[in-house]
């Protein structure tokens, strides 16, 4: 998986008015957990845009001023409700032997049946959680919709592999091809799909009901 480096100051005090001062100064609060001791330290709020404004996933390299650095992740963030400023953010350290769990994005790839015959896509899941050891962790995961006809559905077993473990049930459907009301049937998809929703035909004779 890509990494971004962060580089910050070790925070040597840690209250509402240093925290206050930081914040003024355009610097963001920071808190690494996962190791011996929470470690506290700042760094310039624009440092941290190519890690939280993307739908992609990273790990990230925290180097400090004093010489320390520190694979992690991010944990948790705290935005201002009213102007989106970043306030807080607590990352989680990476160790080479211990296991993660990340939200990891799908990407979809080919071009299904279904939608060529003028079904919908619907993505279900646009993120799921893997869990891997840190060498291990993807940086997105594919899902091929090609084999997918109307009414179709991919599951997250498609998107299965022996590095990595997917954190849901193996009934959690990734994404489906839904039926539009335009959509062409071809010969070879199921009688079933042709069949459902279609109207039973008037007997010999007799007036179609009236709507």
């Amino acid at each position: 998986m890509k990494s971004i480096t962060i580089n910050g100051s070790q925070r040597e005090s840690v209250g509402k008015k240093a925290t206050k001062a930081l914040r003024n100064a355009g610097q963001v609060p920071c808190v690494l957990y996962g190791g011996d001791k929470p470690v506290h330290f700042s760094a310039d709020e624009l440092a941290f845009s190519k890690l939280v404004y993307t739908p992609n996933a990273h790990t990230v390299v925290i180097a400090l001023d004093n010489g320390d650095t520190f694979d992690a992740v991010l944990q948790d963030i705290q935005f201002h409700p009213v102007t989106d400023k970043i306030l807080h953010i607590d990352f989680y350290q990476l160790f080479p032997d211990k296991p993660i769990t990340m939200e990891i994005p799908v990407h979809i790839i080919g071009t299904s049946r279904g939608v060529l015959n003028g079904g919908v896509l619907r993505k279900n899941n646009r993120k799921l959680k893997v869990k891997a050891l840190p060498a291990n962790l993807p940086d997105f995961l594919e899902a091929d919709i090609t084999p997918l006809k109307i009414g179709g559905k991919l599951y997250v077993t498609a998107l299965a592999s022996d590095d990595f473990t997917i954190m849901h049930p193996d009934n959690t459907v990734v994404c489906q091809v839904k039926r539009a009301r335009a959509s062409v049937m071809t010969d070879d998809e199921d009688e079933e799909e042709l069949e459902e929703g279609a109207e039973a035909p008037a007997a010999e004779g007799e007036a179609p009901a009236e709507a």
